[in-house]
C-alpha cells in the first residue's frame, strides 16, 4: 500500500474536515488503507492527486491520470456513471457505489466500483474504488462451472431420455432387479405383457414370486452365479401361474451406490412341462465339452474365438477363458499363417477336418504335439466352426508309429551308404525328404494342390513342377 499523499493529508487538515479524533494525516491513511485507489478531484472533476492501495493498480500506469479529468480516464459507457458520482456528491446526497472501467494498455479493461464524498468548502470530492478484478474472476469461475454443471446435466438427461425411449419400445422382455432384495425395480411394456400384468404391477414385488418352486430356485442360483462370479448359464423358468416357459439371463451393473441386476426373459414356444426340468441336447453337449479332456474350441468364420473349454486354458497356459475370447485360433498354432488357413480352406469346402498334425504353443513358451478335428457348424449365420484338439506329445513311439511302415525308398537310400559318394548320397536324401514332405501335405490337405503348395510354402505352379518330377498323383485335372 502506498502512503497517502500530501494533497490527502492537506484536505483532511482543514477546517471542519476531520474524522472525530484522528488527525489529518491518520485520516488520509484510513482512507487510503480502506480502497485500492483513492482520487481527489477539483470542482471541476479534474483529477488533483491520487493514492494507490494495490500493487497491481500501481503497475497500471495511473499515476498520469494527474491533471486530466475523471471522465477522460474511463472507457465510453462509464462516463455517465462518473458525472453522477460528482453530481451525488456535489448534492451532498446519500453516497452510492458504481462501476467503472478503466482502459489498461495491457489487455482487458480494469473494472472499479467507486464512491464519491464532498470534502471541505472548497468543493474538493475524494473518491475512493475497489479494485473488481479478483471478483470477477472468481464470478467467471462460478459462471464457468454452473455452465459445466447445465451442461452435464443436460447430456444425462438426454442420456436417460435414450435408456428410457429404448426401455420402452424393446421387444425384448427386460426387467431391472435389486440385487440386494431381488424385487422389480422397473419392467419395460415387454415384460408386463410377457408376464400377464398390467404395467407398474411388477414393480416392488419380489421377482421370484412369478415362476414356480423349482424354477424359482434356479433363477435363484442363476442371480447369486452373476453376484458372486460375474456370469451364469442361462436357465429356464415356468411361470407360477401356467405352463409358460421362458429362458432366463441376467447381468448385473452398479447405479447410485447400488448393485442391479438386468435380467432377459425369451420366451420358449412349444416346450412342455417335462422339457422345462431336463436338459436340451445342446446343453448335454455344451457340459459334455466344457467337462472333455481334450482342447475345444468354437470361432468365428475368419477364425477369431468366441469360447473355449477348460482344457484348451490348460493346454494353452491361459489363465482364464477371458484372455482367449476375441484372439485368433492362429496365435497358438505352429505354423502362422499357414495351419489355420489350410483348415478354414478344408472346413469351408468339405465341412470337416479329421487329424490334422501340428504343433500348439503355449503362452509361457511350451510347445506340444497336437491332432486337431473340426467341424462347421450347421445352420449358424454368421458360420462358425468348432475345432478338437488333442495332446498327443504323451504317446510312447511305438505307438506313434504303429502301422506306419518305413517307406522302401529310405530302406533303399540306407542301402547305399558305403557304397556311392556322400555328394550322391546326401542328393538322394533331399530328394527323398523333398517327397515325403510333399506327400504328408497332399495327404493332410486332401489331395488339395493349392492348400499343400501353401502349407510347404511353394507357388502351385513349383508344387506341380515337383509332382511331375517324382511322378505323385493324377496331374490331368489341374493341367488347365
Amino acid at each position: 500500500m502506498s502512503k497517502p499523499s500530501d494533497t490527502l493529508v492537506k484536505l483532511f487538515a482543514a477546517p471542519g474536515t476531520s474524522l472525530g479524533s484522528l488527525d489529518a494525516e491518520a485520516a488520509a491513511t484510513v482512507i487510503a488503507a480502506a480502497s485500492d485507489v483513492a482520487l481527489v478531484l477539483d470542482r471541476e472533476g479534474v483529477i488533483r492527486d491520487v493514492a494507490f492501495g494495490s500493487d497491481e493498480l500501481s503497475r497500471e500506469d495511473y499515476g498520469k491520470w494527474l491533471g486530466k479529468r475523471w471522465t477522460d480516464t474511463v472507457t465510453v459507457e462509464s462516463r455517465p456513471k462518473i458525472e453522477a458520482l460528482l453530481k451525488d456528491a456535489a448534492a451532498k446526497a446519500t453516497p452510492r457505489w458504481r462501476q467503472v472501467n478503466h482502459p489498461s494498455a495491457r489487455g482487458a479493461d480494469v473494472p472499479i466500483v467507486y464512491s464519491a464524498v464532498q470534502i471541505g468548502a472548497e468543493g474538493r470530492v475524494v473518491a475512493m474504488g475497489r479494485d473488481l478484478r479478483s471478483i470477477a474472476a472468481l464470478q467467471q469461475r462460478l459462471v464457468e462451472a454452473q455452465q459445466s454443471m447445465e451442461r452435464d446435466y443436460w447430456r444425462l438427461r438426454h442420456v436417460e431420455t435414450r435408456y428410457r425411449l429404448l426401455f420402452q419400445m424393446a421387444t425384448e422382455a427386460v426387467l431391472i432387479v435389486d440385487a440386494a432384495s431381488h424385487k422389480v425395480v422397473e419392467a419395460n411394456p415387454a415384460a408386463n405383457a410377457l408376464l400377464g400384468v398390467t404395467e407398474g404391477r411388477m414393480v416392488g414385488r419380489p421377482f421370484l414370486d412369478a415362476f414356480d418352486g423349482d424354477s424359482a430356485k434356479a433363477i435363484d442360483a442363476l442371480l447369486t452365479g452373476v453376484r458372486v462370479a460375474g456370469r451364469a448359464d442361462d436357465v429356464r423358468a415356468r411361470l407360477a401361474s401356467g405352463d409358460r416357459q421362458f429362458l432366463v439371463s441376467a447381468s448385473q451393473f452398479r447405479h447410485e451406490n447400488a448393485s442391479l441386476f438386468l435380467v432377459r426373459l425369451l420366451p420358449l414356444p412349444g416346450a412342455g412341462a417335462a422339457e422345462a426340468s431336463a436338459p436340451s441336447r445342446a446343453a448335454l453337449l455344451g457340459q459334455a465339452a466344457d467337462a472333455a479332456p481334450d482342447a475345444v474350441v468354437v470361432t468365428e468364420a475368419d477364425g477369431r474365438v468366441l469360447a473355449v473349454n477348460a482344457a484348451f486354458v490348460e493346454i494353452a497356459q491361459l489363465a482364464s477363458e477371458e484372455q482367449a475370447r476375441g484372439e485368433s485360433l492362429e496365435r497358438w498354432l505352429g505354423r502362422p499363417g499357414v495351419d489355420l488357413n489350410v483348415m478354414i480352406t478344408n472346413l469351408r469346402q468339405h465341412g470337416a477336418v479329421r487329424l490334422f498334425a501340428t504343433t500348439l504353443r503355449g503362452e509361457q513358451g511350451t510347445t506340444a504335439e497336437v491332432e486337431i478335428s473340426a467341424a462347421a457348424v450347421k445352420d449358424s449365420d454368421p458360420p462358425r466352426f468348432g475345432f478338437t484338439i488333442r495332446d498327443v506329445g504323451r504317446r510312447l513311439p511305438g505307438d506313434a508309429n504303429a502301422g506306419r511302415a518305413m517307406p522302401r525308398s529310405v530302406e533303399q537310400l540306407t542301402e547305399l551308404v558305403g557304397r556311392v559318394p556322400l555328394k550322391d548320397l546326401v542328393r538322394e536324401a533331399t530328394d527323398l525328404i523333398e517327397r515325403l514332405a510333399i506327400e504328408a501335405a497332399l495327404e493332410l490337405t486332401r489331395d488339395n494342390r493349392a492348400s499343400a503348395a501353401e502349407m510347404l510354402g511353394l507357388s502351385r505352379q513349383s508344387l506341380y513342377v515337383k509332382l511331375r518330377r517324382y511322378g505323385l498323383g493324377d496331374l490331368a485335372d489341374n493341367d488347365e
